[in-house]
């Protein structure tokens, strides 16, 4: 059956929805998620996605890419930026040499020619800046990893671009095809750098001064005008849109004082193009191309995932680095996808034979490194202690039968129907509402299990007791949810460290009202019931959402 591109659209949204959905279950980074739900809509598995209704999508998920490049120049003021570079280039010139080798050397010995060998050296090079970037700013992620990872994903493409196309035109060259000016192959390559640089750089100046001209509703519309108009000049004179669009953010942020807010206005924007860009993305993964590459292509993921960190770890020890980035920064550069498929449909044009041979080995190892590499991502700066708790924890965000008990309840009302039995708040006690079965922490429990307790929990304060079942205070999770995950404080810290004062308390005789008014003066989830006589025993919990359900009974019963 037949439908619109609009029904294909509508579809990768969907499928984007409960893809997140079960990478939450999962525990995958929505990126793997929405890429793994768009190859079993693709070609690979149940083939609903039409390869022409992907094409017209191209439009928008290029818009994507470029708010993503847009995003990460923004986050390199020149202060910034000199910092890191400082370093950052010892550790990319590491990176690079090491994988360029290990691909160059290595795949003629399985048997590929010297060609195609030293131009998948320098694709090798390129990491997925839209991947990455999306996992790290999904994780809240800061630290020395995370900032060398936005750096290196900067530089390696760069590196790549301009390294392809030297090699390509001396591989020609060698092979007499180049014709009678080779050197204007390069003079045509610094132009188009060149160029694309102005652009970017005037893009982000025009950015910045019309941004404070115009009124605040018509930001967003600046924005996505300038972003599209600079894409579309790109296409139109065939420069590289990844130098462009860092440079349009670097200047953006460098010369305006409204960053932030131009970062937040194109947030939403971005977020949902994103989604949209993956799923289209792994619609577009095919399996089969995995075994066309054969055994080239399994020598060329096993030589770039070497290179890639042997590389970085030899140069981090080299540079003096601390532990974490010589350990786990190699491990989250592994992700590729868009330059080097760009790249590879340039080689098409250029050498038909040559480019299809590149093309079928990066179309099909692009399948393993999408897949693992968000998931790689993720393990690194989780390991690498740069990820805050919230964003460390798998935490439901709401159970199935309350939000149907909710929409249900909330119709009623809406027909004029009261839900609930006619019985006014005034008449209830704690002790008739209370939640009684409630999970605790002892104050000798580990902070990895205080972890898991948070994490099966939707509350976001837990009673913690003594020997005798006394309260003895409470570990609340907004206190917590931006300190940096460390696994290694599992089996060093214990809830006692981590325990503040429960500040309010009730009584099982109390009045629901008195509930009321703590819910009202704190930010407390729950408050624990108490006994009145010392030591106060925890005899369980009043929920907000339980008071709550009860004042809306009160006020539509009266």
């Amino acid at each position: 059956m037949d439908f619109h591109a609009t029904w294909t659209l509508g579809l990768l949204m969907v499928a984007a929805l409960l893809a997140g959905g079960l990478g939450q279950l999962l525990h995958l980074p929505r990126v793997t998620s929405y890429l793994l739900m768009g190859a079993a809509l693709g070609p690979s598995l149940l083939d609903w996605v039409p390869h022409e209704h992907i094409h017209l999508l191209h439009p928008l998920t290029n818009l994507a890419m470029a708010l993503v490049l847009f995003n990460l120049g923004c986050h390199f003021p020149f202060a910034r930026a000199k910092r890191l570079l400082r370093r950052g280039i010892k550790l990319s010139a590491g990176e690079l040499a090491v994988t360029f080798l290990f691909v160059v050397i290595g795949l003629p010995l399985l048997g590929e020619s010297w060609e195609a060998a030293v131009l998948l050296g320098a694709l090798a090079l390129a990491t997925a800046p839209a991947t990455t970037i999306l996992v790290l700013k999904e994780f809240e992620s800061e630290g020395p990893v995370t900032e060398y990872t936005q750096t290196l994903v900067v530089l390696n493409n760069l590196a790549s671009i301009v390294l392809f196309e030297l090699l390509f035109v001396a591989v020609h060259f060698f092979q007499d095809k180049l014709g009678p000016s080779p050197f204007g192959h390069m003079v045509g390559l610094v132009q188009d750098l060149i160029g694309s640089l102005v652009l970017g750089v005037a893009a982000g100046l025009a950015v910045s001064f019309f941004y404070g001209v115009i009124g605040e509703g018509r930001r967003l519309a600046l924005l996505v005008a300038m972003i599209t108009l600079v894409m579309g000049a790109c296409d139109r004179l065939e420069v590289p849109y990844l130098v462009t669009f860092l440079a349009m953010g670097v200047t953006m942020a460098n010369s305006s004082y409204h960053g932030r807010q131009v970062l937040a206005e194109l947030d939403r924007l971005t977020g949902l193009l994103c989604v949209l860009f993956f799923v289209t993305h792994g619609a577009e993964l095919d399996i089969h191309a995995l075994f066309a590459a054969g055994l080239i292509g399994i020598g060329y993921v096993v030589l770039r995932t070497l290179g890639k960190y042997a590389g970085i770890t030899l140069a981090a020890q080299v540079a003096g680095e601390e532990p974490a980035v010589r350990t786990w920064l190699g491990t989250a550069m592994m992700a590729q996808a868009g330059a080097a498929i760009a790249l590879t449909a340039i080689a098409c044009r250029r050498d038909p034979a040559l480019g299809q041979h590149l093309q079928t080995i990066i179309l099909g190892t692009v399948v393993i490194f999408e897949i693992a590499g968000p998931l790689l991502i993720r393990m690194s700066v989780l390991q690498a202690a740069e990820v805050p708790l919230a964003q460390a924890l798998h935490r439901g965000s709401f159970e199935l039968p309350d939000q149907i008990r909710t929409v249900w309840n909330r119709l009623l009302l809406s027909l004029g129907w009261n839900p609930w039995n006619k019985q006014t708040t005034e008449e209830l006690t704690i002790n008739e509402l209370m939640r009684k079965k409630i999970t605790t922490l002892a104050q000798s429990a580990t902070f990895d299990e205080v972890v898991s307790a948070i994490e099966h929990s939707r509350d976001n304060t837990y009673p913690v007791v003594g020997d005798e079942g006394e309260l003895l205070g409470v570990i609340r999770y907004r206190e917590l949810s931006h300190a940096l995950f460390d696994r290694e404080l599992g089996s060093l810290v214990r809830a006692a460290d981590v325990t503040t004062p429960a500040g309010r308390t009730l009584f099982p005789d109390d009045p629901l009202s008195r509930a009321l008014a703590m819910f009202q003066a704190g930010k407390d989830d729950i408050i624990p019931v108490v006994t009145r006589d010392k030591p106060n025993r925890l005899l369980g919990v009043m929920r907000r959402r339980d008071v709550l359900r009860h004042l809306i009974r009160g006020r539509t019963s009266g």
